[in-house]
This record gives structure tokens, C-alpha cells and sequence, in this order.
């Protein structure tokens, strides 16, 4: 099997990379737009909302939850789940830096 080689890349660089690799699932932006329109954490209501099996939902709930993205609390024998605004946050000024050095100077 090959190395990777993100040891070639900085820490900026390779965050995103995770981050947009973690986001490339539509089902994971619909989750998360869900979660964040609700005042509250949410429950059981992912799978009624998403429309997608159990086991496929806590699949994504644990690939967002892989980069800190949203949070989970136990509450009897469910997890329900929350955005997590301090992690939001960061990745905003990931992609607002990243934004800002960009030139628009092509074609």
C-alpha cells in the first residue's frame, strides 16, 4: 500500500483537505442543515428528516463528529446530536483565509 503524502503539505492545507473530504457527502450537508435549523440538539428526528436508513445516518453523524464538526450528548439511551459553533467558526476563517489570499485574476 502507498504512503500518503500529506507530510508534504502544511497544516492548513491538509485541515481543509479533511475538512472538504468530510463535506463531500450530500447527506452530510443535509444533516447538518438540519441540525442547525433546530433550537435545540436533535434525537431520533435525522433519520425521519434525511430519509436515509439508521445505520447509514450514524455513519455520517460519526464522520462530522471525526472532525469535531458537531458534538453528541447522551441522554438516556439516545445521542442527540449539536453543532459545534466553536468548531463552525474555525472552519469559517479556514475558508474566509483561504478565500482571501485568492486572486481573481483569470481568464
Amino acid at each position: 500500500m502507498g504512503v500518503t503524502k500529506t507530510q508534504i503539505f502544511n497544516t492548513k492545507q491538509n485541515e481543509l483537505a479533511t475538512i472538504f473530504k468530510v463535506l463531500s457527502n450530500p447527506a452530510r450537508i443535509a444533516i447538518l442543515q438540519y441540525i442547525s435549523t433546530q433550537e435545540a440538539c436533535i434525537c431520533n428526528d435525522i433519520v425521519d428528516e434525511i430519509g436515509l436508513a439508521q445505520p447509514t445516518i450514524s455513519q455520517h453523524l460519526k464522520e462530522l463528529k471525526s472532525i469535531d464538526l458537531i458534538t453528541g450528548e447522551i441522554e438516556g439511551k439516545r445521542v442527540c446530536y449539536c453543532i459545534n459553533l466553536k468548531k463552525w467558526k474555525k472552519i469559517q476563517d479556514l475558508l474566509n483565509s483561504f478565500f482571501d489570499k485568492t486572486k481573481f485574476n483569470c481568464c
